[in-house]
């Protein structure tokens, strides 16, 4: 009866084996992908797991963004070579198209490129959230005009050195509206912040998609909650430590698992994977054809090394005895050059035609003497013998050489005549010495037609790329003495050739040959075809028969065709070449190119098209009040300078082509890099878009509905933010020159310029692809003025709405606005009014304006900058006793009818509350709504008229807050700087309540090192809660403004350990007095400490600072918002808050000081920290933390709360190295310390219930749902 029982875990047990061994290793590999024209090709990687080898993606001209919609390879995880895209219209990101590409290998690289994005036109963003590893490799991203979002990614995370990566000519980062999640004010966690070539920035794929950044060490990769995977994953895992749940592997990859070298028993393959002794065997270089590979030292190769060979009984690789068997396959080959001959290196057997053409003695040309010391057989000072292709000895006849002693002996050299030989012989002064055996009539010049017939064409056919001839057939008096043709051909601009074969004066063979077998049939003509040709080239070309003489003493009889000249037919130019562009005036570009390489033709024109191009729609959604303004600019290309013959210096006919630079001048080793991938990109380029799929016609560049949709993708994008379609139409002009000037256009407007080179048979080849350049006209000195007077209207008793429009036609688009107001007297105050805060109302709201007189002037600011001010208008703020005699005019005013409308509404009341006397309603808490609807003003309130604004501070957790002065405020104090918080204006009364209740906390407090409250105005509207004035802002903002990267630098140096002791000081004393006073803070961090103008440090309240911050808190469950980050372990737990946990916070914010306001925990999400500190965990330490400080915060990081010091422990730490200030002002040498030490550790509070001081409303902790509740 057991063994059924044990059918249940069998069962589940190979169900686990299967998921691990199966689901695992399930992944698909494809070979390498070359995927172009059509955008149903791309679903041949439908399968594809791994592409091995290199993935192309190019040349699709007609798609649009709908016919990417909805398609994604997500099982697509990694490429061992390269990945290549290039033009490819319509695509705007490749997020959806490759969401878990993790790994870019660079196994093989496209000329030191591993990834390579060139002129996308439409790709806004890379997109790629999953890529986390480029092993090999540079980075070359360029003429991407649309592309944003490189600024924000940290390619050091990706590559082991970013430094040779090319990012050049994309979209002007001024132009991008580079936002990362959770920045701005946006929801969500905030992407991590790293250090990029001395830029440190959040890091982002997308405006939605943060780089990953894994808080792990030796740079392992991690999970996408940020646990560390097992050291073989390379780009990510589902599951920590787990070597079979990696995305990737760092070296090798077997049977679903990760390895460091390959089991035994299996072999490496392409440097990513093993493999077995058996697959190796079933793998094909060229499907169908027996495979060639072998195993050699453990790796499976695609033929064994030099050296080695391996037989048809077994696939290891074994050592050969003398040189290894080597059979190559060649076809017919030409062995005319060193880098042909290169290629059957290690060759033993050639399978196939070899033809070796040494064609002339060209060496030794100053050859002038042969002494004859030394001589062949005793008896030859020259030896001439078995050169097949020997024709000239002209070099040494016009060098004059010299033979003193010793014959010469020439034989087997079919292809040079006797009457070459004989003529050396009257040189050298050998003649006579010689028998006719040593100068053989039938061994020399057999094959060579030294007595010619005239050979006729019979016809002759020109394609662009091809020549089909066809010639007399030749009949000798011995029809066995014709052996074959040979078709001599070459490019010949003027028709001055001759018959001389060998190099010409530039070094260049002079003719090139094709051997044409004789035809089967006797009747049938001779003929050939010569290709690859150039189009539109003229062509020299004769034929020879080879014939052979069996007559000892007869000279050799030939034939041979004279001279003829072809042209072949034109084809399309390819593009032209280096397009610049600049703007002299705001409604003209200029334009400049040269012309193509090859033309292909004679260009007649070059057909320019050029549009309008909208703005980024993201620049309308961002608040530039907040955020840094980097402007576009249209800046003049230096090389417009230039004369027309620097920037085109085009070789004259006849001359030779230039091979190296001058003598002396050695090309720097980057730009040698850099002109080398150039040249081979283009040559690739121009192959790969001369297929017949993309027919490159002027009416498809015209007509193409498709084509210009695809083109110009944010045309469409205007018409959808209110632009005029005719405004975005393409234009077009033939121009005859490589020049062109746009006219009409708009002002400091981008477009996109397409240049097309047409040769005069345009109407049947069509014109070349486009080259593009993007240029922006130059800005309009009037168009950003507001149109019209500014007017206004009263809002309320202390307020005022500005309403003015906006100018028609702006220099690209209104970004924001500036309103300087100021009261008659004082200095003018300065607003930022944002784009989309402008459009609420068309205009802007001034509130909490003290009486008196005001002028306000407004300017508008647009991608070219700031426009002009508008004329001053003048506006009134009435005084309370204005306010008074309006109100008692309209009191009478009134008066009847109100009386008439209370009586009503009386009568209404009185039968409706008889209706509703039986009903009884009851309330949980009955004195809760009469408590919180009360504020009882006392010796706090301050008279509204003592008050003045001066500026915005920022925006609080219940409205603005503002900077102004008291009058009478503190003795002996005329005026008194403030601060000034307030409450909006549409808050409900019991918002309001809250307000004041929260004030009211900060009533009792009295210490120099805690912000104090300074008065409160309740009476009237609105209500205003007066805090002691921290001109340098929250702890946090001020640490970040310290970084030497940080736009807002006030020129400060980074604190030293003195100073970040002094403010740890500061902060210990403040928590102290707060301890004392049997107060829990419960949100203590940077952003709730203050900082005053002498740089003093004090706890501030939270309440200015939740909303800014509002990204540091989390809200668990159902639960209010949340300082995860700053919590104690207890109090993640249990809800417990205590002066202990104050202490554990204290203990990050020092972590804070040290790291200049990093985030806590970079890297984890709230989730994630939540579970790290519950099981234990605290922050790292940092590699340059002083030891001192280092040590106390593990003080404060104590898992036990009862272990934690005190906040005056702490500062008995640390007294001595405060400076002297401190003793004077501090709470923690006042009397009330010395007193409160024995009592100053407070019982631990139940959870959500602080202790509260007595006569207070409230702890100093967040209210409705802060941290805590």
């Amino acid at each position: 009866m057991a063994v059924p029982s044990l059918w249940p875990w069998v069962a589940c047990l190979l169900v686990i084996l299967l998921s691990l061994g199966f689901s695992l290793d399930t992944r698909e590999v494809c070979p390498s992908l070359d995927i172009r024209s059509e955008v149903a090709e791309l679903r041949r990687l439908e399968n594809c797991s791994v592409v091995e080898g290199h993935l192309q993606i190019l040349l699709m001209f007609t798609a649009t963004g709908e016919d990417f919609r909805g398609l994604s390879f997500p099982r697509l995880t990694q490429v061992t070579d390269y990945l290549l895209l290039f033009r490819v219209y319509g695509l705007e990101s490749l997020r959806d198209l490759f969401p878990n590409l993790a790994v870019i290998r660079g196994a093989r690289l496209f000329l030191g490129y591993a990834l390579v994005i060139f002129e996308m036109p439409h790709l806004r963003d890379v997109g790629l959230p999953a890529l986390g590893a480029v092993l090999s490799g540079a980075v070359r991203v360029e003429k991407n005009q649309e592309l944003c979002h490189l600024s924000t990614i940290d390619w050091g995370l990706l590559q082991p050195s970013p430094g040779a990566n090319h990012i050049v000519g994309n979209k002007l980062g001024e132009e991008c509206a580079d936002v990362c999640p959770g920045v701005l004010g946006a929801t969500g966690e905030p992407c991590a912040r790293t250090t990029f070539s001395g830029h440190t920035d959040y890091r982002c794929w997308t405006s939605s998609h943060c780089q990953r950044v894994c808080p792990c060490p030796r740079g392992l990769a991690c999970t996408v909650r940020g646990e560390c995977c097992h050291t073989e994953c390379l780009g990510g895992c589902s599951r920590p430590e787990d070597p079979h749940a990696c995305v990737a592997c760092r070296h090798l990859y077997f049977q679903g698992a990760c390895h460091r070298a390959c089991p035994p028993g299996t072999y490496q393959h392409e440097s990513w994977r093993c493999v077995t002794a058996e697959h190796c065997a079933s793998l094909r270089s060229v499907p169908g054809r027996a495979s060639t590979f072998g195993i050699h030292q453990g790796s499976c190769l695609a033929q064994c090394p030099p050296g080695f060979t391996r037989n048809d009984s077994s696939i290891f690789c074994h050592k050969c005895e003398g040189l290894c068997p080597k059979e190559c396959k060649v076809g017919t080959k030409t062995i005319d050059s060193v880098q042909a001959a290169q290629d059957l290196v290690g060759c033993t057997h050639v399978e196939g035609s070899l033809i070796l053409n040494l064609r002339q003695g060209c060496f030794f040309k100053n050859l002038k003497l042969i002494r004859g010391d030394t001589m062949v057989d005793g008896n030859y000072t020259l030896y001439v013998l078995d050169n097949q292709n020997l024709q000239q000895l002209g070099s040494w006849v016009a060098a004059g050489l010299t033979i003193p002693v010793g014959k010469i002996y020439f034989a087997f050299n079919p292809r040079l005549c006797l009457e070459h030989i004989y003529r050396l012989e009257e040189v050298t002064g050998t003649k006579g010495r010689q028998n006719k055996a040593e100068i053989n009539p039938r061994t020399n010049g057999d094959r060579a037609a030294c007595q010619t017939r005239t050979l006729r064409f019979v016809s002759n056919v020109t394609e662009a790329d091809r020549i089909l001839l066809r010639w007399e057939r030749f009949e000798p008096l011995e029809a066995r003495d014709l052996l074959s043709f040979i078709v001599y051909y070459k490019e010949s601009p003027f028709q001055n050739a001759t018959e001389h074969v060998g190099p010409d004066a530039c070094g260049a063979q002079s003719w090139n040959l094709l051997d044409v077998e004789l035809p089967l049939s006797r009747t049938q003509e001779p003929g050939v075809t010569l290709t690859p040709l150039k189009p539109w080239t003229q062509y020299a070309v004769f034929v020879r028969a080879i014939t052979l003489t069996t007559a000892e003493d007869s000279p050799h009889q030939g034939a041979q065709s004279p001279i003829i000249y072809l042209r072949t037919l034109p084809a399309a130019p390819t593009v032209p070449q280096d397009v610049i562009s600049t703007s002299n005036s705001s409604s003209h570009l200029l334009v400049r190119w040269k012309p193509p390489t090859q033309r292909n033709g004679n260009i007649t024109y070059y057909l320019v098209l050029w549009q309008r191009l909208a703005e980024d729609s993201d620049l309308y959604l961002n608040d530039y009040c907040h955020r840094g303004l980097r402007l576009p600019t249209s800046n003049n290309d230096p090389r417009f300078d230039r004369e027309d013959g620097e920037l085109e210096a085009d070789r004259e006919p006849g001359c030779c082509p230039c091979q190296h630079p001058p003598p002396g001048q050695v090309l720097p080793p980057l730009e040698a890099q850099e002109a080398s991938f150039q040249k081979k990109f283009e040559n690739f380029l121009h192959n790969a878009i001369t297929i017949p799929k993309s027919p490159w016609k002027v009416t498809s560049i015209n007509k193409s509905p498709q084509r210009d949709s695809g083109r110009h993708r944010r045309a469409a994008g205007a018409l959808r933010l209110g632009g005029n379609s005719s405004d975005f139409e393409i234009q077009e002009d033939k121009v005859p020159r490589e020049r062109a000037v746009l006219r009409g256009l708009r002002h400091f407007t981008e477009y996109r310029i397409d240049i097309h080179a047409c040769n005069h048979a345009a109407h049947t080849v069509g014109c070349s692809a486009a080259t593009f350049v993007f240029a922006r006209t130059m800005p309009h000195r009037e168009a950003d003025g507001i149109p019209g007077k500014v007017a206004w209207e009263a809002a309320s008793k202390s307020s005022v709405l500005l309403r003015w429009l906006e100018p028609p036609d702006p220099n690209g688009l209104i970004l924001k606005y500036e309103i300087k107001y100021r009261r008659l007297g004082e200095e003018a105050t300065v607003l930022c009014v944002s784009r989309l805060r402008y459009a609420k109302f068309g205009g802007v709201h001034l509130a909490l304006l003290p009486p008196g007189n005001y002028s306000a002037r407004v300017r508008a600011t647009s991608l070219a900058g700031n426009g002009s001010w508008t004329d001053g208008v003048a506006f009134y703020i009435p005084g309370p006793e204005e306010e008074d005699s309006g109100g008692l005019h309209v009191l009478l005013t009134v008066t009847p009818v109100g009386l008439m409308l209370l009586i009503i509404l009386a009568a209404l009341g009185f039968f409706y509350s008889r209706k509703r006397s039986s009903t009884l309603y009851t309330s949980v808490n009955p004195e809760y709504f009469s408590a919180s609807h009360m504020y009882i003003p006392d010796e706090w309130e301050v008279p509204r008229e003592q008050i003045s604004i001066i500026r915005e501070l920022g925006q609080g957790s219940f409205g603005m807050v503002y900077e102004g002065l008291a009058q009478g405020l503190e003795v002996g104090e005329e005026l008194t700087p403030v601060a000034l918080k307030t409450v909006n204006e549409l808050a409900s009364p019991r918002e309001r309540i809250e307000f004041l209740k929260e004030a009211s906390v900060m009533k009792a407090f009295k210490c120099h090192h805690v912000v104090r409250l300074l008065g409160v105005v309740s009476q009237g509207q609105p209500t205003l809660v007066i805090m002691e004035l921290m001109t340098r802002g929250d702890l946090k903002s001020h640490l970040r403004s310290l970084r030497p990267e940080a736009e807002n630098n006030p020129g400060l140096p980074r604190p030293a350990l003195g100073d970040m002791i002094q403010m740890a000081g500061e902060i210990a004393d403040g928590m102290a007095y707060l301890a004392a006073n049997k107060f829990v803070h419960r949100d203590l961090a940077a952003r709730n400490c203050m900082v005053s103008q002498d740089f003093t440090v004090k706890i501030g309240d939270f309440g200015m600072t939740r909303d800014v911050y509002e990204t540091d808190y989390y809200r668990k469950g159902g639960k209010g918002l949340l300082p995860v980050r700053w919590m104690a372990p207890e109090s993640l737990k249990d809800g417990i808050f205590t002066t202990h946990s104050d202490v554990w916070s204290f203990g990050v914010v020092l972590w804070e000081i040290v790291t200049l306001a990093e985030q806590p925990y970079q890297g984890l999400s709230n989730e994630q920290v939540l579970k790290f500190v519950m099981d234990g965990g605290v922050l790292e330490e940092l590699e340059s933390c002083p030891v001192q400080l280092q040590e106390l915060m593990h003080r404060c990081w104590q898992q036990n709360p009862r272990l934690r010091p005190t906040f005056t422990h702490i500062l008995d730490s640390i007294q001595e190295e405060l400076r002297p200030s401190f003793r004077l002002l501090s709470f923690y040498y006042s009397p009330e310390c010395r007193g409160a030490r024995a009592s100053l550790l407070p019982t631990d509070a139940e959870p959500d219930s602080p202790p509260t001081p007595k006569g207070a409303s409230s702890d100093f902790s967040p209210q409705n749902g802060g941290p805590g509740h």
